[in-house]
Order: structure tokens, then sequence, then C-alpha cells
């Protein structure tokens, strides 16, 4: 997958350009990264990539000037990449990290991981200018009610959600047994010691009775997602072996 990042803090993305899966799927050539400043692109003496809005108030606003030219950098790159690779229309989105945008969940991140790449633009300060958007980006991206200094964490945490789905960067397994990969919590997990603060493994996870096991994680998923979040219970709709396990629990 390409990923170009139009972001003034270059220097943040070494979080996934140079730790963990992430960076061990750049080295294996899974995942091509791009960072471009928009600060590159500026003419100015001091590099500006900010100004004050017209019709007053508190804050700047992202300059259209050198962000359009970072993001048409980002599309050249991206072609570049996908002619060599053969594929004449790649599917390469243009996505604002805004807390305007949709929020992310892990069928958005499924959704992601079918693109051919993505251009991921960072705001700062009280955002861009409005024409960038209208022009460039094909769909906003929020990862919650909030808002923060910049669109990098953002960038970063749908990166990471999607490079970590993406074919062999991950165990297959361990990707599917994640929480809202079945609509439910994840279940609790234990290793070494067998006792701590005299707290035991579930003795379940020692039989090596796998049937047994996996009814028991599912129980205890239905528990933490029950408890944590009613509103994915509400939506959660079992196999017939899982409604099975459902109607002994209730017994």
């Amino acid at each position: 997958m390409f990923l170009a990042f139009v972001s003034i803090m270059p220097q943040m993305f070494t979080a996934i350009t140079e730790h963990g899966i992430t960076a061990r799927a750049v080295e294996r050539g899974q995942v091509q990264i791009h960072i471009i400043s928009p600060r590159d692109f500026t003419t100015d003496n001091y590099r500006r990539i900010d100004d004050r809005p017209f019709g007053g108030g508190p804050g700047m606003v992202m300059l259209a000037e050198p962000l359009s030219q970072a993001i048409e950098y980002a599309k050249a790159l991206a072609k570049q990449h996908f002619d060599d690779k053969g594929i004449p229309n790649p599917n390469c989105p243009v996505i604002y990290l805004s807390p305007q945008g949709t929020s992310l969940n892990e069928q958005m991140v499924l959704s992601c991981c079918q693109f051919d790449g993505m251009i991921l633009l960072c705001g700062r300060y009280e955002g861009v200018d409005e024409r960038v958007i209208e022009s460039y980006v094909d769909s906003q991206i929020s990862i919650g009610d909030y808002v923060l200094t910049g669109g990098e964490l953002p960038a970063m945490v749908l990166a990471d959600s999607v490079i970590r789905r993406l074919p062999d960067v991950m165990n297959d397994d361990s990707a599917l047994q994640d929480s809202f990969v079945d609509g439910l919590l994840d279940c609790p997990h234990y290793t070494k010691p067998l006792i701590f603060k005299d707290k035991k493994v579930p003795d379940v996870l020692l039989t090596g009775h796998h049937a047994n096991i996996k009814k028991w994680r599912f129980l205890e998923q239905v528990k933490r997602t029950k408890t944590h979040r009613p509103d994915l219970w509400d939506k959660f709709t079992p196999t017939k072996e899982q409604a099975k396990w459902l109607k002994e629990l209730d017994k």
C-alpha cells in the first residue's frame, strides 16, 4: 500500500516508520510511506504555511497554496508508484483527518484496506482553507468527538489500524481475534505465572479442551460487551453455535 502523509510535523511519523509492526511492514516493502511537508512548497523567506482567517477570529488557518502543491506532489508520487507497478487507475483517495469527519471504526478500516493507497492530509491550528477541502479531499475521517492540536496522531491511528490488517503483515489468527472484528469486545487474556497476587488463571484455559475454551472466550466477550459497550451488544447477531451457548448462560 502507498501512504503519503501531508504534514508540517514530519518528525512525528517515526512512530510509524521506525517502530513495531508498521516499521517491519515498511522494511518488507508491504507499505511505501512518504512524508511531505507543505513548508517545502512555500515561496517566502519565512516558509509560512498559515495566516489569519478572513472575517477575524482566533487562531490561524493553513494556507491553500502550499497545501495544494503538497497534495499535487503526493499525487504525482502515487502516479509514478502505481505506473511502475502497472496499475493504470489506482484507488488512492485524499483523506483529511478532521473532527468533522466520519468516526473511524473497524468496518471503515477494512474498507480502507481495499484502497491501493491513501494520501492523508494533516491539519493544524484552526484547520485548512476550505477551498483545499473542496478541491482535493475525497473524504474526512475522525477518531473521536474531541479536538487535538493536529491531524498527525489521527493519521497515524488510521495508518496503523490499516497496515496491521493488510495481508501477511500480521498473523491472521491474531488479527481475527481482535476486539470489534466479530462485533464484540475481546475476551480476557492470561500468561505466566499461573498465580499472580493470589489470582489464578481460569481453570478452563489449562484443560487443553479447545471447544470449551472457545465457548468460555465467547461468553467472556459477551459479558464484557454487555457491560462496557451495550451499543455493540444490541447490534450483535450470534451464530447458531453462539446462540446455543447464550441459552446455556441464561439458565
